[in-house]
């Protein structure tokens, strides 16, 4: 039985133990894979690698967050929507504003802990992805968890291909663009989550975009 079985009009909203389950699983996916990542983003020099990792800590703590408002009221559910929409627009800032910084003291990063780790992101994103494919339909709060897990896996084949890149260039560029096409990945999650969590918030109930 899928996660939306009760009509269009009405959103799931999370309130069933095997999305808590797969929820804690993602939850821990991502903590152990922002432990890993982060540092070899440093060894490897690779700006695309710091923006995945931070990427990982961010739904670590949003994932924790949509996790303890389950079952709250839907406008402390689209509250929290919206305070993790923001703050993916300002990780989607930072990203952007560093990859621009990183332009002008370029250094080839690792070809080699590129694609190895991005493969490895990319490994644990699916994984995720498939755990929460079923709920996507969700509220404002569960529809977050989607997005980001959805726009991660797809964060990983860029950094994939911009360690190919680096390999076969032998200089920054690939990096810093991938990392650029990262920040806006994040900016447009944004935004889809901002605006209906504000739908929501201000009891208009968003269809549900066709996939």
């Amino acid at each position: 039985m899928g996660a939306n079985c009760c009509g269009d009009d009405v959103k799931f909203d999370g309130m069933d133990p095997r999305y808590r389950r797969a929820l804690l699983i993602v939850i821990f996916i991502n903590l152990a894979m922002f432990l890993i990542e982060m540092p070899m983003g440093f060894v490897g020099d690779s700006q695309a690698l710091k923006a995945d990792a931070l990427d990982f800590l961010a739904d670590t703590a949003t994932y924790t967050i949509s996790l303890a408002v389950i079952g709250g009221s839907l406008v402390l559910r689209a509250k929290a929507a919206l305070f993790k929409g923001v703050s993916l627009s300002l990780m989607g800032v930072w990203v952007l504003g560093s990859t621009i910084y990183y332009i002008f003291v370029m250094s080839a990063p690792s070809a080699a802990i590129m694609t190895s780790v991005g493969l490895a992101a990319l490994l644990a994103n699916l994984a995720s992805v498939l755990l929460l494919m079923r709920f996507k339909d969700g509220d404002a709060n569960v529809r977050s968890v989607w997005l980001c897990s959805r726009n991660d896996a797809i964060g990983n084949l860029l950094v994939i291909v911009a360690g190919s890149g680096v390999w076969i260039s032998t200089t920054a560029w690939p990096d810093l663009i991938v990392a650029g096409i990262m920040a806006s990945l994040f900016l447009s999650g944004s935004v889809a989550i901002i605006r209906q969590a504000r739908q929501e918030l201000s009891g208009v109930s968003p269809k549900v975009r066709p996939h």
